[in-house]
């Protein structure tokens, strides 16, 4: 029997707080790129989060489960961490902190496509087949504007492009990790291996590719303190633990005011522009994801209407 229980007072203040530090961790990328290299901090933010959620475990006596090829698919869900994070690492190189946000939150989608394909009770329903389209016509909405630019324009779609990718690497490890055993595994086990793997491979990443860039300013210091024990840590052992007590449909749908506060961020801190265009086409994507991810939580709504209006 699920006991998880719908969103309270508390649960909505806990998500609108977790929102706001997901939508900062780009702005604080984009913010500290020319000081500090995004990949670099990427990796370092990931083996300083991986050494915090290793003392978490040793704190709780808690081993690492390894047996049963169980590491095998925990290196694999980590190579998939790192190949989003590198793709955001770069996408913050191109184009704005909205912009990569946004199309990062394109992974339940992706996510959506993957479960319909493994797993017969994940099908879509025709309302999600909807969503998935209303979501795929936004995203070329979003990449259609300003194509007048010319030089500049291609160096901000290949960021957004870049940024679209990271989201089909988040929405797969989303299935990986649904399809396999590390769904049963705590919370702290499967972070642990994708901060891990994240860290063994962006480090020699960024020193094959020359993206190491540290110029040690506070701001720099400040960065690289959030995004290891605000982001890495706190923050994805929050949502772990929210998702254990309340609805994951509810949660979801409010996870995607993530994206919202994104652009207004970035436009605010960052004076990153605004375009038309790419709000109309964000907006048709995120209502399109919201479909995919609310579903339940949307008919549930619909059931509860009929039944009243009988009343």
């Amino acid at each position: 029997m699920d006991t998880r229980k719908p969103l309270d007072l508390p649960a909505v203040s806990l998500m609108l707080m977790l929102c706001l530090i997901w939508s900062m961790q780009q702005i604080a990328l984009k913010a500290t790129a020319a000081d500090f290299s995004p990949v670099l901090q990427i990796a370092l933010r990931s083996g300083i989060g991986a050494l915090l959620v290793a003392a978490l475990m040793a704190g709780r006596r808690e081993r690492l489960t390894v047996a049963e090829g169980v590491w095998k698919v925990g290196c694999m869900a980590g190579a998939l961490f790192a190949l989003e994070f590198l793709l955001v690492g770069e996408a913050v190189r191109h184009t704005s902190a909205g912009h990569v946000v946004v199309f990062l939150y394109t992974a339940p989608v992706f996510a959506a496509l993957g479960l319909h394909w493994k797993l017969p009770n994940e099908r879509l329903a025709p309302l999600q087949w909807f969503g998935v389209g209303l979501a795929f016509v936004g995203i070329a909405v979003a990449f259609m504007r300003g194509a007048d630019k010319g030089g500049e324009f291609s160096g901000v779609l290949w960021g957004d492009f870049l940024a679209l990718l990271g989201g089909a690497a988040w929405g797969s490890t989303t299935v990986l990790i649904r399809t396999t055993r590390l769904s049963s595994l705590p919370a702290t086990q499967t972070l642990l291996y994708q901060l891990l793997t994240g860290f063994a491979l962006l480090l020699p990443v960024a020193l094959l590719t020359g993206h190491t860039t540290f110029n040690p300013t506070p701001l720099v210091w400040l960065s690289l303190g959030f995004q290891s024990l605000v982001v890495s840590f706190a923050s994805f052992l929050l949502w772990f633990s929210l998702l254990r007590r309340y609805l994951a449909s509810r949660l979801g749908v409010l996870s995607f005011l993530t994206p919202l506060f994104g652009v207004a961020l970035g436009a605010w801190l960052l004076a990153e522009p605004i375009e038309p265009a790419f709000v109309t086409g964000a907006v048709m994507a995120l209502c399109g994801i919201v479909l995919v991810s609310g579903y339940g939580w949307i008919s549930a709504i619909i059931k509860r209407g009929d039944s009243t209006s009988r009343r």
